[in-house]
């Protein structure tokens, strides 16, 4: 039977039957996997493969390189490696968190009513939606000193030529910050417009009746 019958004070019940544990159902007799178990190994064995071979090796051979102290002197006298942190650091100063920033800003203006707005947005978005390598391409080619198209457009409109955005170091760097900003602010605005769009309009309604200011009542909320 399933399950054995038990008196108690009432009425009959039924006892549950016996739930057999995972390694009974795993190992048989005398510790040999079973079906299940052996369905289970082949599963998870390339997964543990894997994450040895892609993870835990690159980081034990990793700190296995960093166990010298010279490997740091010869990386911190290498004025390459220092001019990467700094780079590194103005793209994550500047470029993440003006992105930021303004994407908070956009969201609340694309937050408005009106047919307009709703096609300025599609064109807003643009920049996201397209593949990144046609973007960076396009962005260089814009940028090329010799033939791009902001340089050629400073020829037209002054006569002169226009500086050379990708080999001058601080005009590189901030060509590729404001760029990055121009390609993932979409995105963002994005998050930020729907972070917005799920607040209720009802604490809005509250706030004004209360008195509560423009920054009190921020994010803003849209117009009705």
């Amino acid at each position: 039977m399933a399950g054995a019958i038990v008196r108690g004070e009432g009425a009959d019940r039924l006892s549950p039957p016996p739930q057999a544990g995972s390694a009974k159902r795993l190992l048989g007799s005398g510790g040999v996997l079973t079906a299940e178990g052996l369905w289970g190994a082949i599963f998870v064995i390339p997964y543990i493969a894997v994450f040895a071979l892609f993870v835990v090796y690159p980081v034990l051979y990793g700190l296995w390189l960093g166990s010298s102290p010279a490997s740091y002197r010869t990386l911190f006298a290498d004025p390459i490696y220092l001019r990467t942190l700094w780079n590194t650091f103005l793209l994550l100063v500047l470029g993440v968190n003006v992105k930021m920033l303004l994407a908070l800003l956009v969201s609340g203006y694309f937050q408005q009513g009106g047919r307009w707005v709703k096609w300025l947005f599609l064109i807003f978005i643009l920049p996201w939606a397209v593949p990144a390598i046609p973007t960076f391409i396009s962005a260089r080619w814009m940028l090329n000193g010799q033939w791009g198209l902001i340089n050629n457009i400073i020829w037209k409109a002054t006569g002169d030529f226009g500086p050379d955005w990708l080999t001058t170091p601080s005009l590189a760097m901030g060509s590729v910050i404001v760029f990055y900003i121009w390609k993932w602010l979409p995105f963002w605005t994005v998050i930020f417009l729907a972070g917005r769009t799920a607040i209720p309009h009802e604490l809005y309604e509250a706030a004004a009746i209360d008195g509560a200011s423009g920054i009190q009542k921020f994010p803003s909320s849209p117009s009705r």
